[in-house]
C-alpha cells in the first residue's frame, strides 16, 4: 500500500543547519501552501499552543533507521529501538511537536519552538486541547530527560 501526503504548509525561520540542540527560543513563520485557502486556520488564534506535524525532507534515504541505536549515537545511552526515541532518521521521516502560538497574521502562524529547519513541509497542524494531553503522570527514562537537558535550550 502507498500513499500521497501533500504539504498544507511550510516553514519560514533563520534555522537552516541540522542541530540537534538550543529550538526553544526559535521563531518560526509557517505560511500556509498556496492550494490551501487563509479560512482553513479561521479560529485558530484561539489556541495557545499547536501541534504541528511535519517531513524531515533532509533526511537521506540510506541513513533511515529501522533497529535498535544509541540516541544521538552515544554509547552512554541504552540501545533503543527507533520508535523508542524521537530521532529524525525515522522510517516515515515524521516530526510532531508542540508549539506555542504567537500571532496569526493572513496566512502566517507565528510559532514558538519549532524544531524544524527553514522550508521543511508541514504535513499538518492540530490545535492542542487539555483533553488530549495525558491525564496521569508522564514516565520516560532517565537517558531521555539527559539527552533534552539542551534540548530547548
Amino acid at each position: 500500500m502507498s500513499f500521497i501526503i501533500e504539504p498544507v504548509a511550510f516553514v519560514n525561520n533563520n534555522r537552516k543547519e541540522i542541530l540537534d540542540d538550543n529550538w526553544g527560543s526559535i521563531l518560526s513563520a509557517i505560511e500556509l501552501a498556496e492550494n490551501i485557502d487563509v479560512s482553513a486556520i479561521k479560529g485558530i488564534e484561539e489556541f495557545s499552543h499547536l501541534e504541528i506535524v511535519f517531513y524531515f525532507n533532509k533526511v537521506e534515504d540510506n541513513k533511515i533507521q529501522y533497529e535498535a541505536r544509541h540516541p544521538r549515537n552515544n554509547k552512554d545511552f541504552p540501545l533503543v529501538g527507533i520508535f523508542a526515541q524521537r530521532g529524525k532518521n525515522r522510517p516515515n521521516k515524521l516530526g510532531i511537536t508542540i508549539v506555542e502560538l504567537i500571532e496569526v497574521k493572513n496566512s502566517r502562524l507565528i510559532v514558538k519552538g519549532l524544531d524544524a529547519i527553514d522550508g521543511t513541509p508541514i504535513i499538518d497542524i492540530k490545535p492542542v486541547m487539555n483533553e488530549f494531553l495525558p491525564k496521569e503522570n508522564v514516565r520516560q527514562p532517565n537517558w531521555s530527560t539527559v539527552l533534552m537537558e539542551n534540548y530547548w535550550g
